[in-house]
Parts: structure tokens; sequence; C-alpha cells
């Protein structure tokens, strides 16, 4: 009776889900947009592969994750990930300074300097400098954010997580793509893209994206907008498929870059002082890319390798005391080449009882970076002079240190090689509901700096001399540092039946170690001194320069995690609604932290931490309904230090900073099928991103309250055009995106005020 009952509910069901199917066919446009004939064809056509995940999706891997279609993205106002990653639970990307600071920070953990916490990997092809992280996004088919470790299948940092960027492929979309944005700034974007699939085996596309603005920030002292930007970004994808069994892909991607930036105001009490600072602030950056995969599919499994090269010549500079007072200022410069090579071998069919996967990975990188410091009069006098002379005059009242040359630079050439290797292997046992997954990497990794340091001038002691007298100081030298990781990972997933699951796992992840350059600034004015006091024959106590063991500040070494994960994907029967989940706990040791060492000192450095442990909660849903489309997350962290001391204060229960406390989103969006002369269809959205508690301090002094961020966009449609306006941070809140404290002075810098633009899309078939 049940059955029956059974089959004739699923029967109506089934004639009413034809009725609606047929009523929506006469209620939309004839014209099909770019995003949905790709929803439509990629049962048909395989496209955007991740060859290390080939016959499974994210939503199905015993892993926490939020993916975004190219629906998704193009319903909303996205520019860069930071803009995606205000939707990701427990991901915090923030906002500022200049594109060389891609700081990211997942589940309590994430540096504003050297390696990150998070890989990321466009088109199969892994970014091995994390400078070229925050890149102009278009024409994405497919972005995926994983939380948790995923060092297993892809090595060295990636112990919070993976960004998986998939690019618009020319096999699932011919076409012509043009638009045009303007908004808040005189920011100006323009992008223009080419689809075509000239036979059914060979597709090429060409893409490229234009953007400007006057910026949002004002320099006082200047009197004008300190953060202008210029960027241009292209893009070349070949794919050719001589046959079903076999696959030939090229991806050529350039960006060029020039902006400003470090909009950093004093801090004085409660007030934060216009931005105000004398000499330049900038960034600006080369960066190419070109990745080669093939991929064989064989009887009985498949093979895919892929080959990369990455050209990246960048360059900063930094008034780095951000005051009006000629301090002292950085330029630093590099130029990366490096190559990476893969090979993956995996069974072929994933409904047998047994699916493994192998492979092996090695990489190579060259860094050849300079950056002088240059010490001006205001810096001479207050940073060297100034505490030697305090102290002279106690004991020669009528005496003096002083300088000749009004500025002298500290100059700072590195070559930083590095190489690796990997073998790792990972294999999956069906039972049954049940599949248990067991993964190792053995991961080798050696990474040498050699350092040409040198200052010069000239000075006089009134006290012994009549001329100036010229000093060089010198450092110079080699380090290295070899790493050898095991990567183990255990996971059980339970399949609950129509698409749920169950998950728990636990994995080992680590983010490599490295090398200080930004502390020898500080170290070679401390030897400075040293060497004058040594000429001098005398000793001068209180110097105001930082007492430095070299062999120790140098370098710092890597950071390990072990994390604990329990979650599931869910989805109703009855309704379109998905829910995901995790709960996690993660055991982390050496932490890496950014520092500024104590006093009016020049440099920053990273340093390790002794203990830290991390807990909390994530959820995510989405819940369709007609027209409606709502999407919901929210995510908990709790990130303590459990042992650490920094040599003068002990922090341990106190929260791990630069991570919040809490991340939630909301967004709703409504479609209005028109079909009206003017208009066919019509999409509100609203979204809503709240961030908070942030802590900027280990001792947990100084922190930015829970703050939120406010959406909107109105677009509307008719056949191949589409006009949406939007804006963002509707309400202008007011809120502390950095902070930081340098030469005993405190700075911030403040998130962008509210922004409105318009934008206008052309599709040519």
């Amino acid at each position: 009776m049940f059955e029956k009952n059974s089959l004739m509910t699923r029967c109506r069901f089934r004639k009413v889900c034809v009725r609606l199917l047929c009523m929506m066919t006469l209620l939309l446009p004839s014209y099909v947009s770019a995003e949905e004939k790709i929803e439509e064809n990629l049962e048909e056509v395989e496209v955007s592969v991740d060859v290390k995940y080939r016959e499974k999706r994210v939503e199905e891997l015993p892993v926490s994750s939020s993916t975004f279609s190219m629906a998704n993205l193009e319903s909303g106002v996205v520019f860069s990930s930071k803009d995606i990653a205000t939707f990701v639970p427990n991901f915090h990307l923030p906002d500022y300074g200049s594109q060389i600071t891609s700081s990211i920070y997942v589940r309590g953990f994430g540096t504003r300097i050297e390696q990150p916490v998070v890989g990321m990997i466009v088109d199969n092809v892994p970014i091995l400098n994390k400078n070229a992280f925050d890149m102009d996004l278009f024409d994405l088919q497919r972005v995926e954010f994983l939380r948790g470790p995923q060092g297993t299948l892809y090595g060295r940092n990636t112990m919070c997580g993976l960004v998986n960027i998939h690019t618009l492929s020319p096999f699932s979309y011919q076409g012509t793509r043009l638009s045009a944005d303007y908004s808040t700034g005189n920011t100006a974007r323009l992008k223009a893209s080419l689809y075509r699939k000239p036979t059914d085996k060979f597709a090429f596309s060409i893409a490229a994206n234009a953007q400007h603005t006057d910026g949002l920030f004002r320099n006082t002292y200047k009197d004008e907008l300190c953060d202008p930007s210029n960027s241009l970004s292209l893009r070349n994808r070949l794919m050719w498929r001589p046959s079903s069994f076999l696959s030939f892909e090229n991806n050529l991607s350039l960006g060029v870059l020039n902006q400003g930036g470090y909009a950093y105001a004093k801090v004085e009490g409660d007030d934060r002082l216009p931005v105000c600072y004398n000499d330049e602030c900038s960034y600006e950056r080369f960066n190419l890319s070109d990745g080669f995969v093939l991929s064989h599919k064989g009887e009985r499994m498949t093979f895919s390798s892929v080959t990369s090269y990455q050209f990246l010549d960048d360059g900063m500079h930094l008034d780095q005391d951000f005051q009006p007072s000629s301090i002292f200022t950085l330029e630093q410069r590099q130029r990366e080449h490096a190559a990476t090579q893969e090979v993956i071998f995996q069974s072929l069919r994933q409904d047998k009882k047994w699916n493994w996967k192998t492979g092996a990975f090695a990489f190579l990188k060259h860094n050849d970076m300079t950056a002088p410091v240059t010490f001006k009069r205001d810096g001479i006098d207050q940073l060297i002079l100034s505490n030697a002379n305090n102290g002279i005059r106690h004991v020669f009242p009528d005496d003096r240190l002083d300088i000749l040359e009004d500025q002298f630079v500290v100059n700072s050439e590195f070559g930083l090689p590095t190489y690796g290797c990997a073998a790792y292997h990972q294999s999956e046992f069906k039972l049954r509901r049940w599949t248990l997954t067991m993964g190792l990497r053995l991961d080798y990794e050696k990474a040498r700096m050699t350092y040409d340091n040198d200052a010069r001038l000239n000075y006089i002691f009134t006290l012994f001399m009549k001329d100036y007298k010229p000093l060089v100081s010198q450092l110079n030298g080699e380090a290295e540092k070899t790493f050898f990781e095991v990567l183990p990972k255990l996971s059980a997933q339970y399949d609950c039946g129509r698409g749920n699951h169950l998950y728990a796992y636990a994995a080992k992840g680590y983010k490599a170690g490295g090398f200080n350059t930004q502390i020898f600034s500080d170290i070679l004015q401390n030897a400075l001194m040293n060497d004058m006091m040594r000429d001098l024959g005398v000793s001068f106590d209180n110097m105001g320069v930082p007492d430095y063991d070299p062999a120790k500040a140098i370098s710092y070494d890597p950071e390990y995690c072990w994390t604990y994960e329990l979650g599931g994907h869910f989805k109703a029967r009855n309704i379109d609604l998905t829910t995901d989940f995790a709960l996690f706990y993660i055991d982390a040791h050496d932490q890496q932290l950014t520092v500024f060492p104590a006093g009016k000192s020049t440099g920053r450095m990273m340093t390790n931490a002794g203990r830290s442990r991390s807990c909390g909660a994530e959820l995510s849903m989405n819940y369709k309904v007609k027209n409606l489309d709502l999407t919901g997350s929210y995510g908990y962290t709790n990130a303590r230090f459990v042992d650490y001391n920094d040599g003068n204060h002990r922090y341990d229960g106190n929260y791990v900073p630069f991570s919040p406390l809490n991340t939630i989103s909301f967004q709703a969006l409504y479609t209005f099928y028109v079909n009206k002369k003017l208009v066919d269809q019509l999409e509100a959205c609203a979204d809503w991103q709240g961030v908070g508690k942030i802590y900027w301090d280990e001792a947990n002094e100084v922190s930015q309250d829970f703050y939120s961020l406010f959406g909107l966009s109105l677009a509307l449609k008719k056949k191949r055009f589409t006009l949406k306006g939007w804006c963002k941070n509707l309400t202008d809140e007011r809120y502390d995106t950095f902070y930081f404290v340098s030469m005993g002075n405190r700075f911030c810098q403040v998130g962008k005020p509210r922004r409105v633009g318009v934008s206008l899309c052309y599709e040519l078939k």
C-alpha cells in the first residue's frame, strides 16, 4: 500500500513538474545567457576538469567547501577573490595596502607576509607566489573554496585550505562577451572575450580585462588620492581533444598592474587622523603564467600531466614611517622564475570498491630580490643619533655624534633559490554505504638564501675628531633550510542516501619555513652602530637599536597543524534546500606570526609561536523556490595561544590576532520574468556580510568590533544586453580593515566607503 501511494505521488509530482516546465518555457525569453547555456551543457561536455578529482564534484568530497558557479558569480558584483570570499564562512581576505598584500586568514590562522596558509590553483596550475594571488577575476566558470588541510594531494602551504579557480571553457560556451562598468572613484572596467570552437575537437578563447580607478583615499600631505590603480589582464586558452581518450590544453595569462595604496592613518587615542605622508607609496607588477595540461584516459586508469612556467616581476615603494617627516623609505623589487611539473595516475571508474590516485610533484623557483632602505635626515636624527647624543651629553655636554649625509642607503640584495619534490598516494575503499580514504604525502623542500648588505656613511664624534670619517658596514653570507614532511590523512564518509553524506577526518598540514628579508635593515643598522663604536674605541649604552642575533632573526621554521573535522552535506527531500555543516578542532605548533620589533625599529619579521589551538563551526545553506534564491553562511572560530612567549610577555590563552571570531553572510536573489518590449527579465539581489570581532595584537588590547556591510544590485536583461546598477557598503559603515604598530606609532586603514556603480554587458552569438 505504501509503495503504491508513493508511486502515485511520484507520478503526480512528475506531471506537475512537466506542466510547470512548459509554463516557464513560455514565459522565458528566447535568448539564453552564457551561464544558463553552460549549466545546460555540463552533463554533455566535460569542461574545466580538476585533474585530481576528475569524476567527483567537490560537494561529494569529505571536506568543508563553498562552490560558486558562473551564474552565482555573475548575479553578484565580483571583481576579485576578495569579493567572493566574503560569502565563505571562516574565510577572511582583508582589503588593505595594495595587491601585493594577499593576506588570507582561515579558521584562525594566516599571516600578512611570506608563506600563505591557503594554496591557489587556476585551471590546474598552482600559483607559487602569493604576490600574484590578488588578481582581476573575469569569465569564471567555477570557483571552489576548500577549508581544512589539503596537503596530502596539494602539498605545502595548503594547511588551511585551497582556492580552486576554473575559467570559462571554449568547449562549453562559444560567443563574444563585452562589458563595461563605471563606479565611485572614477573607476572604470572594460572586458572583452572571444570563445570559438572551429571544430568538434579544437576550441580556443581570448579574453582581456582593463581597469582604472582614481582611488578612494586621500593623502592630505600631497592633497591627492593615494590609491589610484591601472591594470590589464590577458588570457588565452587552447583546447584540443583529438579523441575521447586524449586531450591537450594550454593556458597562457599575463597581467600588468600599476597602483598606489597604503592608506595608513595614524591613530592617536580613539581618533583616526587623516592619511598624511610625504614619500612615494606604490606597487607595480608584471606576471606571466603558462600551463600545459595533458590527459589520457585508458581502459583502467587515467594519466594527467601538468607543466607550468611562472614569471613575476614586481616592485614596491613605501614611505615606511607613513608620516610627513622624512624618516625612511623602502624600495623592494623582485624577479622570480618558477617551474612546476606534476603527474597523476588514478583509477578510472569511481563505482569500484577500491579507487586510487598516485602522483608526483616537483617545483623549482629562483627569486632575485633587492630591498634598499633609505634613511633620510629626520630618520638619521631620530633613529640613530637621538639616543646616542642623549647619552653622550651626560658625560660630554659640549660634544656630539653626527652624520654628514642628509640621507644614506642600507643596500640589501638577496638570492632565494628554492626547490622541492613530493610523492603521494590516496586510496578509497567503498564498504556498502561507507567510504574510507587513506592518503599519504612525502614532501621534500630545500630553501637557500644568499645575502649581500652594506651601508656607507661619513660620521664625526667631536670629542675625538675634527673631520668626518668614512664608515662602511657589511653583512654578507648565506643560509639554507631543509624540510622533509610526512603528511597523512584519514577520512570516513557515510552515504545517507539521496546525495546526503556524513564525514569525519583527521589530517596533517604544514606551511613552509623561510627567511626574514625585511629585518635586514634593522640588523645592519645595529651593526652600523656597533662598527662605529668599535671604530671609536668607546661604548655607548642605550643606542635605541634592538640587539639582534642574526642567526636566529633571519629565518623562521615551518608551521604544523593537525585538523580534526566532522561534517555533512545534505539535500532536503521535497524542497530545493541544501545544507552543509562542519565542526573542527585544530592543534597547531610553531605558528608563524608577523611581528614588528619593539622600539623605533624599521623592519618586520616572522617568528614562531609555541603552540595554538582553534575550534569552531561552519554552516552553509541554499534554498530555491520559484524565482527566489536564498544563500546564507555562518562561521565561528575560537583561536587561542596555548603556549606563546615572545621574550617579553606571555600570551597563553589570548586570541590569535587578525582572524575574525565570526563571519556571516546572506544573499537573496529574486528573478522577475517580465517579457515586455524593453525588458525580458529583472534580477534583484540584496546581500549582507558581517565580520568580527578581530583582535589586532597578541595582548588583545586593541580590536575591531563586529561590523556589517550591506549591498544591493538590480539587473535588467533584454536578449543579449544586461544593465546592472549596484551598491556596496550601502550604509557607509566605518570600520578598520588593518591595524599595526611601527616605530612606536599606531596606524590603521579604514575599510572602503560606500561605492555605487553601473554595469553594461553584451553577448554576441
